[in-house]
């Protein structure tokens, strides 16, 4: 018997060392969704998002730290941090990935579902194999892999997504996000999507502008250009149109620039 438990731990902690072998970075750098004043999503929204991403951002770091990352936190407590200081502590880190933790939210009840956003081809990968692992713990509606320019992700030089937990506005999955059971749920199945990630290449300009992409199974769309969103969460509201003049326009905020 004490040499079955010897055996198996053994094989753990191997298996662990090819984890991290394969994946070729050692830190990870988890950025829990708004904070402090910017509770995120909707006006009115009864669950606050900003406490949502949080909580399951601790959640995750525990669980990759027990396997053996080095893990950064962009914040750990309630307080606001400009997109800024979050992608310049991810981009002062080395053989390491960025993952931002949010919640979706919308002006119609029933929007529901998971999913997860990359901007540079080589964080493709990454984004597929997390989306796959958290549809596969919510069992709710796989909103796909999508490709789109916000701002922490376009402005990041390490492989980065943004994986979206499912929405608070959802009767059901709102419900879900407030059970402490379910967002460690989702924080493994966050890490395990980490973990199960094969080798990612360098980023480069050509990654950053390269149309081929590879997100395995996962349903595709690239919203490079999209500047608007079927959805409303923790987004400024886009200024109407003015009469064109010679003069210059100032340049308004947009959706890529609030993420």
């Amino acid at each position: 018997m004490r040499r079955a438990v010897v055996l198996t731990a053994i094989l753990f902690f191997c298996a662990g060392t090819m984890v991290r072998g394969d994946t070729q970075f050692t830190t990870v750098v988890i950025d829990p969704g708004h904070g402090g004043f910017d509770r995120g999503g909707i006006p009115g929204q009864r669950v606050a998002e900003s406490k949502m991403t949080l909580d399951v951002s601790l959640r995750l770091r525990q669980v990759l730290e027990r396997a053996g990352y080095r893990v950064i936190m962009t914040r750990d407590r309630d307080v606001f941090v400009p997109l800024g200081t979050r992608v310049a502590t991810a981009n002062a880190q080395h053989d390491a990935v960025f993952i931002c933790v949010h919640f979706n939210s919308a002006t119609r009840a029933g929007a529901s579902g998971i999913e997860t956003y990359f901007y540079s081809t080589e964080s493709a990968p990454l984004a597929a194999s997390i989306q796959s692992a958290v549809v596969r713990t919510a069992g709710t509606e796989n909103r796909g892999v999508r490709r789109r320019g916000y701002f922490v992700l376009r402005r990041t030089t390490i492989p980065a997504v943004l994986v979206e937990c499912g929405f608070l506005t959802n009767p059901y999955e709102a419900t879900e996000a407030q059970n402490a059971a379910y967002r460690q749920q989702l924080a493994q199945s966050i890490a395990h999507g980490i973990l199960a990630r094969p080798a990612i290449a360098t980023r480069t300009r050509y990654t950053d502008s390269s149309s081929r992409v590879d997100v395995g199974l996962q349903p595709f769309l690239d919203q490079r250009h999209v500047r608007g969103s079927g959805t409303t969460h923790h987004h400024k509201a886009k200024s109407k149109k003015k009469k064109t003049s010679k003069k210059k326009k100032k340049r308004t905020s947009t959706d890529d620039d609030n993420q």
